[in-house]
């Protein structure tokens, strides 16, 4: 028999109605418990368009992707919904071919005409353009039954990488809807593995096999458990306990927190992106603004910051130090021009009288004496940092930097707003300042795409900050219009010096990624021996699709009532 992994008494310790049990036990289904996110309830919501909101296990899960570059080797293609893909001679035409005999849930069969309806929706911009790629798209013509080209405005040979992050969904189904971005798509009918919804609740949720999936046989896993944990703290009390299977938490000195507790517990922390505290410079408080918009602030900020307590504090010691002008990090140090940082490195370490008299120089004092710095104008300012509720490491990381910023004279204060209404806040810009981690990509390219382009400031949380800069801009656009190496190291340069030059942000740590996983009932994970992708379970990291297909239940005599 199998010993499988429902563990639904996951959350009864976090206030779940125990008559709940028997009936979610009763599927007798092969179920791995995951957490991808913390919440304090769950609400209904799969749209894939809903960035802000969607249920974590609704991309990948219920739209696979067209393709997954698999960013841990290199970014190497595994096709999904595509089969091949390629570019023009002239490189602005990119082409797709669609794996056939491939069904959405409901019977209906997967065709062109769904990938075609799909991107269409992304270029005509707004909501529905989660990728930011109405800029960059000309036309979506359907060449066949099978195969789709996208005819480009100009070249960008890295453009696959966002086309395939955007939704693929179901013409018969979408087309239908007049409000898509309100949408709350119930009862989702997707191409992935799990599409069916038999149980939902605030408290906890199943995501259950699609019988139309087209890889049912490498399949083992029958069904997501998706258990609602608000916090780190709680996430460790459940994981002593035996009742997780897959997580990706920061877990301070994990060896004494947690295996010793639960010695079934495994770990893996590869490297990962860089984290930096973001102003927004277009701030709704016009004296907040005014602060921000000054370079010896950003400057002083900068050199406020305790990047070593950080790292051992907050990180654990888990993180590095990140005192690279533009943030781009240890990972891509080869990218990294030692010019940038033999000019600006001393603004990204920490050195508080450095700091006071930069702030000095400009004029900052507090001229009504309430304690606190005034603009040089003698306007008062004070800001809050936004971090995500629930994210203790980041959280430790923001109140470390305000002690640092209040020392100067800087009122700075701590907010932690729930994680989807902190997107809702910096992609409005209607926030003053936060602390984010980025993504890293298999170049730096998407680290400084997602984080500076002017295209990204309402797609995200990453290019917060909301600093327009055209020639910034036209180098992150240009990286990716040649494929000659010592142009793009040329870029990537000429990239770092205005980025550095600026301050833009306030680069900190360099991460890892927090990945946690329990093998008495399942085997196949990701770890060091067996490296297959990034191993979060992260709604924004579509490797979680090939790892959940790596997995499959571990055979024992234990028989489950």
């Amino acid at each position: 028999m199998l010993k499988v992994a429902s563990r639904i008494g996951c959350a009864l310790g976090f206030g779940l109605a125990i008559a709940m049990t028997p009936t979610i036990a009763a599927a007798k289904n092969v179920s791995l418990t995951i957490v991808s996110e913390f919440r304090q309830n769950w609400v209904r919501n799969f749209n894939p368009f809903n960035s802000a909101h969607r249920l974590p296990t609704t991309m990948q899960f219920i739209y696979e992707p067209l393709i997954v570059f698999n960013e841990l080797q290199g970014g190497k293609p595994v096709y999904r919904l595509a089969t091949d893909h390629r570019f023009s001679s002239d490189l602005k035409t990119l082409t797709f071919d669609l794996r056939r005999g491939v069904k959405w849930s409901d019977g209906t069969n997967f065709t062109a005409d769904d990938v075609v309806y799909s991107l269409r929706l992304a270029a005509r911009g707004g909501a529905l353009d989660v990728r930011g790629l109405a800029d960059d798209i000309d036309s979506i013509i359907k060449e066949s039954a099978y195969r789709v080209s996208i005819r480009l405005n100009k070249v960008d040979t890295g453009i696959a990488t966002r086309i395939v992050r955007a939704p693929i969904v179901p013409k018969h189904i979408f087309s239908m809807v007049r409000d898509i971005p309100n949408f709350t798509n119930p009862d989702p009918v997707g191409t992935g593995p799990f599409t069916q919804v038999p149980m939902f609740s605030w408290q906890v949720y199943m995501q259950c096999r699609n019988p139309h999936y087209y890889q049912n046989e490498q399949l083992k896993i029958d069904c997501l458990q998706s258990p609602i944990i608000t916090s780190n703290k709680d996430l460790l009390a459940a994981a002593i306990k035996g009742r997780l299977d897959w997580t990706s938490s920061f877990i301070p000195n994990i060896e004494e927190a947690l295996l010793s507790k639960n010695p079934s517990t495994r770990y893996w922390f590869p490297a990962a992106g860089s984290a930096s505290f973001v102003m927004n410079f277009k701030s709704p408080n016009e004296n907040n603004r005014k602060a921000f918009n000054n370079l010896s602030f950003r400057r002083a900020f900068s050199m406020a910051m305790d990047r070593k307590r950080m790292v051992e504090e907050a990180g654990s010691g888990y993180w590095v130090e990140n005192n690279y002008p533009s943030g781009l990090g240890d990972q891509f140090k080869s990218w990294s021009d030692p010019l940038v940082r033999q000019k600006y490195g001393k603004f990204n370490t920490y050195n508080k009288a450095y700091a006071a008299k930069l702030l000095r120089d400009v004029g900052f004092e507090d001229i009504d004496n309430d304690g606190w710095l005034d603009n040089p104008d003698g306007t008062q300012f004070s800001f809050e940092i936004l971090v995500p509720n629930g994210w203790s490491d980041h959280i430790k990381t923001v109140e470390i930097a305000i002690e640092g910023l209040q020392e100067l004279g800087i009122n700075a204060s701590l907010a932690t707003p729930e994680f989807g209404e902190l997107v809702d806040l910096v992609k409005a810009g209607n926030y003053d300042a936060q602390f984010t981690n980025y993504f890293a990509g298999a170049t730096p390219h998407l680290y400084y795409h997602s984080g500076f382009h002017s295209s990204q400031f309402d797609k995200n949380r990453f290019a917060g900050h909301h600093y327009a800069d055209e020639m910034l801009d036209k180098l992150i656009d240009a990286f990716n219009r040649t494929n000659d190496e010592e142009v793009r190291l040329d870029i990537m340069y000429r990239i770092e010096e205005r980025i550095g030059a600026q301050q833009i942000t306030v680069p900190v740590i360099s991460s890892n990624f927090n990945y946690q996983y329990d093998d008495v009932n399942f085997k196949g994970w990701f770890n060091e021996e067996n490296p297959g992708g990034i191993p979060v379970i992260h709604p924004d990291i579509p490797e979680r699709l090939l790892h959940v297909l790596s997995l499959e239940p571990v055979i024992s005599d234990t028989v489950m009532n």
